[in-house]
Parts: C-alpha cells; sequence; structure tokens
C-alpha cells in the first residue's frame, strides 16, 4: 500500500534496523551510503581517459572501443531490474555484499582480458555488480527516512553523484601516468575490496525479516504491478527522470553551442561549463536548508514553475536572439538550480510511498534515470557531424572538460584535436580511425569522422 505523502516521518527514529540493534546515525549512514552511490560513476568513468589505449591495445576502432561503456550502462539497468526485488526478498546486505564480489570479479576479468569481446562482457557484469551498490544504498534510504528526511539524506548523496564523475577520469588519468591501462581496473578492485569491507561493518540490516517479500517470480511480478499502478509514484519518477534527460541533455551539447555558436575558447567553456555545475550542486545543498521549512512535493512544485518560467525565458530570448551569451546561460543556470531541486526531492516522495517495497521502488528510480542518460544524449550525439565545423578551430592547447554528472563524462583535448561528441570519450583517437568527412559530408574537409577534429596551427 502507498503511504501519505504528507507525512514527516523518521522510520528510523521509531523503529530499529534488523536484528534489533541501536539505528545508525544519520551523518554516518549518509557516509556509507555515499560510497555506495560513487561505486557507479567510478566505474563508468575512471576508464575513460584510457580509450584510446585500449583500442591501440586491442587493435579496435575507437568507437568499438567505446561500444564497452555501451556494455556497462546496459549492465548497470539490467543489474538494477534484477537487485532492487532480491533485496525486497533476502534482505539488503546479501545482495550488495554479493554484487560488490561480483564487481571485483569483473574487474579482474577486466584487467586480464586478451580481446574487445571478454572486455565488453566483464564490463557489462561491473555495471551489474555497481548496480547493486547504488540500488542498494536507495532503499535503505527508503528504510530508514521518510519524506523530508529521506530527501535531506537523497540531497546529500547528489553531492556525490555530482563529485564523483568529476574525480573519476583525475583518477584514471593519474593512473595512466605511472601505468597501463589495465592498472585502472586494479584500482576499481581494491576500491571495490574496500567498499565491501565499510559494508560489512557498517551498513546494518535494514529489512527486518517480517516485511521481507517471497522470492518468487510471480510475487517479484506483482510488486513491480503494484509499484507501477501507483499513479503518484509514476508522476515523481517521470519527473525525476524528465528533470535528468534535460540535464544530460545540456551536458551533451552545451561545448557545441558554447564554443561553436558562441565562440568560447576551452578556458571560457570551463568556467561557463562549472558555474552551472555549481549551480545545480549548490542547490541540490540548499534544499536541505529549506526542507527544514518547506515539504519535498511543495518544493518539487515550486522548482518545477520556476524551471518553466525560466525556460520560458530562454525560448523567448533565443528566438529573438537577444542577450547574447548571457541570455543563454542565464536562463540554463536558472533551470539547473531548479532541477537541483527537483532531483532529489521528487524520488525521496515517491520511495516514501512503498516502504514496504523500497527495492523495487528504488530499482525503478534509478533505471527512469538511465533511461534518460540514454535517451537525452542520442539525439545530440547524432547531430553534432552535421555542426562539426563548429569547433574545429577551438583545440590549440590541452583541456579537461568534465561534468556534474556521470552523463557528463570528460573530454581531453589534445593540441589539434577536439572531440566532436563532446561527451564519453576522452583523448585523441588513432589517425587511422579518422576518414575525412567536412560538415556537409565533404570528403576534402579535413574534418574527422570517428570523433576527432584534426586542425590546422595557423
Amino acid at each position: 500500500m502507498a503511504t501519505s505523502i504528507d507525512v514527516d516521518v523518521t522510520i528510523a527514529e521509531s523503529s530499529t534496523p534488523a536484528g534489533g540493534s541501536k539505528p545508525p546515525g544519520r551523518a554516518r549512514m549518509i557516509v556509507v551510503l555515499g560510497a555506495l552511490v560513487a561505486l557507479g560513476p567510478l566505474t563508468i568513468d575512471m576508464y575513460l581517459p584510457a580509450l584510446p589505449k585500449i583500442a591501440d591495445d586491442l587493435s579496435v576502432s575507437s568507437s568499438v572501443a567505446q561500444l564497452t561503456l555501451t556494455g556497462t550502462l546496459a549492465g548497470l539497468a539490467l543489474g538494477q531490474l534484477i537487485v532492487g526485488p532480491l533485496s525486497d526478498s533476502l534482505g539488503r546486505r546479501r545482495p550488495l555484499m554479493a554484487g560488490v564480489v561480483l564487481h571485483m570479479l569483473a574487474s579482474l576479468l577486466c584487467l586480464f582480458a586478451p580481446n574487445i569481446a571478454v572486455l565488453g562482457v566483464a564490463r557489462s557484469l561491473q555495471g551489474m555488480g555497481a548496480a547493486a551498490a547504488m540500488v542498494v544504498a536507495i532503499a535503505v534510504v527508503g528504510d530508514l527516512y521518510a519524506d523530508s528526511v529521506a530527501a535531506t539524506v537523497m540531497s546529500r548523496l547528489m553531492l556525490v553523484l555530482g563529485v564523483a564523475p568529476v574525480v573519476a577520469p583525475s583518477l584514471g588519468a593519474a593512473v595512466l601516468l605511472k601505468a597501463s591501462w589495465h592498472w585502472v581496473f586494479a584500482v576499481l578492485v581494491v576500491l571495490a575490496a574496500g567498499l565491501l569491507v565499510l559494508a560489512a561493518l557498517a551498513l546494518p540490516e535494514t529489512l527486518p525479516a517480517s516485511h521481507r517479500r517471497p522470492l518468487k517470480m510471480r510475487s517479484i511480478a506483482a510488486t513491480y504491478v503494484e509499484v507501477l499502478r501507483d499513479v503518484r509514484f509514476d508522476i515523481l519518477v517521470l519527473v525525476a527522470a524528465l528533470g535528468m534527460s534535460g540535464l544530460f541533455a545540456y551536458i551533451a551539447g552545451a561545448a557545441f553551442v558554447l564554443q561553436g555558436h558562441y565562440g568560447l575558447d576551452q578556458q571560457a567553456f570551463a568556467l561557463v561549463f562549472g558555474a552551472g555545475a555549481v549551480a545545480l550542486i549548490g542547490a541540490t545543498q540548499l534544499n536541505v536548508v529549506l526542507l527544514r521549512r518547506f515539504g519535498p512535493q511543495t518544493i518539487v512544485v515550486w522548482a518545477l514553475a520556476a524551471a518553466v518560467l525560466a525556460g520560458v525565458v530562454f525560448v523567448g530570448v533565443s528566438y529573438a536572439h537577444i542577450g547574447g551569451l548571457f541570455g543563454f546561460v542565464l536562463p540554463v543556470w536558472a533551470i539547473l538550480a531548479a532541477m537541483g531541486l527537483v532531483i532529489p526531492n521528487a524520488p525521496a516522495v515517491a520511495l516514501s510511498r512503498h516502504p514496504d517495497a523500497a527495492g523495487t521502488a528504488a530499482a525503478l528510480t534509478a533505471v527512469s534515470a538511465c533511461s534518460a542518460l540514454g535517451g537525452s544524449t542520442a539525439a545530440p550525439s547524432g547531430a553534432v557531424d552535421d555542426q562539426a565545423g563548429y569547433v574545429r578551430h577551438r583545440a590549440r592547447r590541452p583541456v579537461a572538460v568534465v561534468g556534474p554528472q556521470s552523463a557528463g563524462r570528460c573530454v581531453f583535448r589534445n593540441s589539434g584535436e577536439t572531440d566532436c561528441r563532446g561527451r564519453r570519450y576522452c583523448g585523441a583517437a588513432r589517425a587511422d580511425d579518422c576518414r575525412p568527412r567536412g560538415r556537409h559530408g565533404d570528403p576534402e574537409s579535413n574534418v574527422a569522422h570517428k570523433g576527432i577534429h584534426r586542425t590546422r596551427r595557423d
């Protein structure tokens, strides 16, 4: 049964974790759950700077090497759908431990992968293992907290999700300075092992045996149907997913608008893009303060209203061709800040509606975010090739651009080369992977086809 969304309670204050132990402190749980949710972005993003070296060592094109990223995301989505119901039946700890162990084994397989096929399979298994950590973390929030308190915890976790994708490529690049790409996966093994120890020692079982569901296919399907039939839950998840999709679409296309249309160089782009990240992450932390006076649903409604207003202004300014750069970035920053209020609160309220099926509800919430990621980044990547000329003269010196969310990934632009996709790919592709193709398909142009624009120094 769905619970009322107007009740602001903390379940942990009125009940104890399974086993009758003292309820864990909120600060401690935020640290543990933050470490769990960070595993996904670290798994996805740490190896991105190594993609060119992987392509060279395994003798494949850069586009084939990037399919390993697709496999990771597919494993992440599938793993969430599997682990969610399992955690409702077996408790939170056992699926979590199994998932982290799977992640470690898959990382070892990546470390010794002899070809791209084995690496792709191993990366998919890595994604499934990371999914266990992410889903269980969200489910534990649903077990212990409700409404405003849950939204507060989710805001703190959003800070982790904002920082982890920024730090992860830098960690990967640091490893590559001293060792081969294989050692990136060795580092992931160590990180997963540390996470396993942390969860074993600091994360109690939060789902009592009396609240668990039968581990039967019919029961699992019935739970999914029960949750999906809750219209308010569906709306809240859809709101969160649309907010994420708007964020990811901006991350995917920002480089081509800001650098191509408005003519920003790398440094200026990094500053403008970073300001948007500050607006997003800052809003998630402001949300903690607002929750002391307002309910999460109220904050969502007002944030959406502000986003709509900013969107109308954005469309009007763009249509009228007024305001220049500031006419673009100011409404976008306002929308990003509004999404920083929507994204933590909407899932928190949704989870509070199904405390008896928090694992399944968490899985649906997380999968909707993954769907938003795939849908919002597909269109920009297809349109980029037709606008390639906008950025072909922008690469003059090395710069790293990283996004505030895992969808942002990073773009390492080397001297004389830029990544035309603006996301998910770091470094220069091999020269033999590039087939000349201009903005309109002209084979005489010096624009590379495989995601790299080669420019001639003046």
